[in-house]
Order: structure tokens, then C-alpha cells, then sequence
């Protein structure tokens, strides 16, 4: 257990107010503290908490081919329990907080060690986790049907930053697409690259946080570009609406819903990848909340995720988009949101 121990050393969260301090060593004998102190964290909150290292009985389903799942299978994790104030502000449903940044104990490290199926997972929120080289198949507008998503989907390399376990992203560009018109979010060289020596820039996903964050120089920019592509753009009399907090850009106007997917006609932002076989598209709905735009600029606190990234990429960005992750090659596959290949997490093939 020592090696397990030292690994949660190694995880303290360095930015979290305590709650509950002192409870830890409560009613602990003399000379009992050789346990190992592990540090539950609530990503929403910004909260954390000391607690003893132990185990947990799991289960899940396993699969061995595209459309049935098998038995419910048993196995063992490491983690800590948290006090119950911690965990107030999850889902009435949520039991705990499970880790898939790149660690030793997260928990498709902890899997990947225990079954031997390599360092692969894929995610497809917020419907479903799986682990393994699963076989995953993708719909198709047009031709076979279901496909394989390494034919079907694009890829990208993974970053790595050596101050920060998140999955990084080599974005070189964004573009804001709408009809023939395409507009260039006008940002100098290198301003979403990952400095690998002080770990801070660059673009990181973060299922942490509800919507995209932007540094402040990167969002005016993108601003510019969303406003120019919205006014100067497919349909007339679409104007400005004042902000909405958080949100500050906000639109009006006669923009027609389309039938399939049952969307609003409205821009694509095309985040542009060094490396990547095709950009990732943010279609409408994983960035219009309402009648506004749910990429935020960064507050007066700073970014969400340490490091002092240039973006970071949050839930409603990976909302519906089926993304798998091989860390053995550093590579993700993402298919882009689901409807607009008329399919969804939920559609058999992915079973």
C-alpha cells in the first residue's frame, strides 16, 4: 500500500478550501497515525477534505461485441471517503467524484491495471463511460451505416503537460463558420499554445466546468469574430441582446430552427488542430445556452483549471460528442456532436 500511498501524496489538490478541518485525527489513539491521509476534492466547489485511504467494492457491465452487454462485473477501487458536507452540491443521485486525468489512480488507470486492456477509454456524456479497446461504432449520414469510430471519426494527439495530468489539445486556430463566410479568430502566433517548461497555455478539456472559458485576450478576439459572423451574416436583423451573466454574448433575430438535428441555424466554431486529421466543430448546440453564447470570458479568478491555460473546452462543449482516448499512443478520437450524424450516445451500436 506504501506505493498507493505515496501516489495519493502526489494528488493533494493545491488550490481547495477545507472543510471539516481536524475531523481526520478525531478520536485516533496515540501513535495511530500511520494511516494514509488521502484528500477527496469536489471539483464544483472548489472544496476538499482529509479522509482515510480504503477501498471500494464497484461494478459494471462488461461487453464483448457492438450491441449487447453482458453481466454486471465486480472489482476493487482506491479512494477516500469524504464527509457529507463535501458532497452536498453533486446530483441528488451522486455518490463520489471519480478521476480520469492521467494518474496513477484515477480510475481507467486503476482498471487499465487491474484487467491488462491497455490505457484506453471513451466517454460520451453525459450517457455513458467505458473502458478498454471496446468496440465502438459511429452512425453515418450517408453510406454503410455504423462504422468503426477509427474510420468513422477524427483524431488528434494528446498533449502532455508536465505541471498539469489534463488532456491538452494542439489547437492552432479558430474559425467561426457560417453559409460560405468563415471568419478567423484574429490571435497572435502561439497564443493557444502549451508552454511544456512552465506548464501554463494551451487548451485543456475539463469536465469540471459547465462551459468554455477563454483568457481575456483570446475572448476578445473570439468575440470579434462570433460578432462579425452573426451581423454580417446569413440572415438579416440579427442584433446584439444585452449580456445575460455569466454570458456576454447574446443574440436576437428571425434565425430559422432546422429539422434534422433540431437545431437553430446558426454559426459552427471550428477549433483547427496541429496534427489533427479534420477540426473539431462546436455546432449550435454545444455553445448557445438560450440566446446566448456559452463560452465565458475568464473572471477576476482566474481559470477553472490550473496552469493558466489559454481555453478551457467544458461540458457543454463535450456535451453529446463521443470522444475516445488511447494513452498508450496519446491520441483522442472525437466525432463531433452526435444529432448531426443523426445519431446519439444512447444508439445500440455503442453496445
Amino acid at each position: 500500500m506504501s506505493g498507493t500511498c505515496g501516489a495519493v501524496n502526489q494528488q493533494q489538490p493545491r488550490r481547495c478550501r477545507y472543510v471539516d478541518g481536524g475531523w481526520f485525527w478525531a478520536g485516533r489513539k496515540p501513535g495511530s497515525r500511520c494511516a494514509c491521509t488521502a484528500h477527496p476534492f469536489n471539483p464544483v466547489t472548489g472544496e476538499c477534505s482529509t479522509g482515510d485511504l480504503t477501498t471500494f467494492a464497484m461494478s459494471a457491465n462488461s461487453t464483448t461485441n457492438v450491441t449487447k452487454l453482458m453481466d454486471l462485473e465486480a472489482f476493487t477501487t482506491v479512494g477516500a471517503c469524504a464527509p457529507r458536507r463535501l458532497l452536498a452540491s453533486l446530483p441528488a443521485a451522486a455518490t463520489g467524484v471519480a478521476g480520469f486525468y492521467r494518474r496513477p489512480l484515477s480510475l481507467p488507470s486503476q482498471l487499465a491495471g487491474q484487467r491488462n486492456f491497455g490505457n484506453k477509454f471513451a466517454l460520451c456524456l453525459p450517457v455513458f463511460a467505458a473502458f478498454g479497446d471496446l468496440p465502438m461504432y459511429v452512425g453515418m449520414m450517408e453510406g454503410p451505416g455504423w462504422v468503426d469510430y477509427r474510420q468513422s471519426m477524427a483524431s488528434t494527439p494528446v498533449l502532455t503537460n508536465p505541471r498539469n495530468p489534463g488532456y491538452y489539445l494542439p489547437v492552432r486556430r479558430i474559425t467561426v463558420s457560417w453559409s460560405i463566410r468563415e471568419v478567423e479568430v484574429s490571435l497572435p502566433a502561439g497564443a493557444l499554445d502549451l508552454d511544456t517548461r512552465t506548464g501554463r497555455g494551451g487548451v485543456v478539456l475539463s469536465t469540471m466546468t459547465p462551459y468554455a472559458v477563454m483568457r481575456p485576450d483570446v475572448f476578445r478576439a473570439f468575440a470579434q469574430a462570433f460578432d462579425a459572423a452573426m451581423l454580417k451574416g446569413k440572415y438579416p436583423n440579427v442584433t446584439r441582446l444585452p449580456a445575460v451573466g455569466p454570458f456576454k454574448l447574446c443574440y436576437t433575430g428571425p434565425i430559422p430552427l432546422m429539422k434534422r438535428p433540431t437545431a437553430f441555424d446558426m454559426p459552427t466554431i471550428y477549433l483547427e488542430l496541429t496534427g489533427g486529421t479534420a477540426a473539431w466543430p462546436l455546432y449550435v448546440n454545444n455553445y448557445m445556452v438560450g440566446s446566448c453564447v456559452g463560452i465565458l470570458e475568464m473572471g477576476p479568478g482566474g481559470m477553472p483549471v490550473d496552469g493558466e491555460p489559454a481555453m478551457v473546452i467544458g461540458v457543454k462543449q463535450l456535451d453529446l460528442n463521443m470522444l475516445v482516448f488511447d494513452l498508450d499512443k496519446m491520441v483522442m478520437w472525437f466525432s463531433g456532436e452526435l444529432p448531426y450524424r443523426l445519431s446519439g450516445c444512447a444508439s445500440p451500436p455503442f453496445w
